[in-house]
């Protein structure tokens, strides 16, 4: 044990390189160690998150305006979803890089996404161009997801980020969006089909991986 210094001494270090007179002192805030730090949720992944679902109702007006004949208006819907879905990559792997992981991204991630691609095949069908079949398939298996999602939070069970399944669901997904909102025929066509019915059967096989992992995740917690 350190001893209180006498006049003319210099103080002795007590345990852990503080002297007795700073022992004394109120003790000052102690910031938490830098390998659990906590990541704000205001950075600029989550931004880029958000900036995505600001960005479609204007690609949904401009998709379905006009009745969808307006070629002009199409190609901006166009770059519209193109933007919003750049930003779904970039988002991405700024929070790997940076360190900007969060849970209110990885649970607005996958919801940005739903909320882009749930308009585009709304808006497809609302000017017929996707049948309404594949639609409400595909929205059905979107808000499923979702509901499982909060279930599995509000149980306590974690948080359930985007699988390397749902991302190839949304590639595919974001692929024939953007073939079938070009105003063209022909070939382009033919390949959104291709690449449609691809997608259907990812977004098909993933909801049920997602079941599987929400289940997964209830008895791990119940197993703790």
């Amino acid at each position: 044990m350190a001893h209180r210094a006498t006049q003319g001494h210099t103080p002795e270090a007590t345990e852990g390189g503080v002297t007795d007179d700073a022992a004394c002192e109120p003790a000052a805030p102690v910031d938490a160690p830098a390998g659990r730090e906590t990541v704000s949720d205001w950075n600029i992944a989550n931004a880029l998150t958000m900036g995505r679902i600001a960005l479609v109702p204007f690609f949904g007006w401009f998709l379905v305006a006009r009745g969808g004949h307006d070629d002009t208006f199409r190609i901006i819907a166009f770059v519209l979803f193109a933007v919003a879905a750049i930003t779904d990559r970039i988002d991405g792997d700024i929070a790997r890089k940076r360190g900007l992981v969060t849970d209110f991204g990885k649970l607005m991630d996958p919801i940005a996404d739903k909320a882009l691609t749930g308009m585009a095949f709304v808006g497809l069908s609302l000017i017929d161009v996707v049948p309404w079949w594949a639609t409400v398939l595909i929205l059905a298996r979107e808000i499923a997801v979702t509901a499982l999602r909060f279930v599995v939070i509000r149980r306590s069970h974690g948080v359930m980020p985007a699988s390397r399944g749902g991302k190839l669901k949304t590639f595919l997904q974001a692929v024939a969006i953007g073939f079938f909102v070009l105003p063209y025929a022909g070939a382009f066509v033919v390949i959104a089909w291709i690449v449609m019915a691809a997608a259907v059967v990812v977004t098909v096989v993933t909801g049920v991986d997602y079941v599987f992992r929400a289940l997964s995740l209830r008895r791990t917690a119940k197993a703790a």
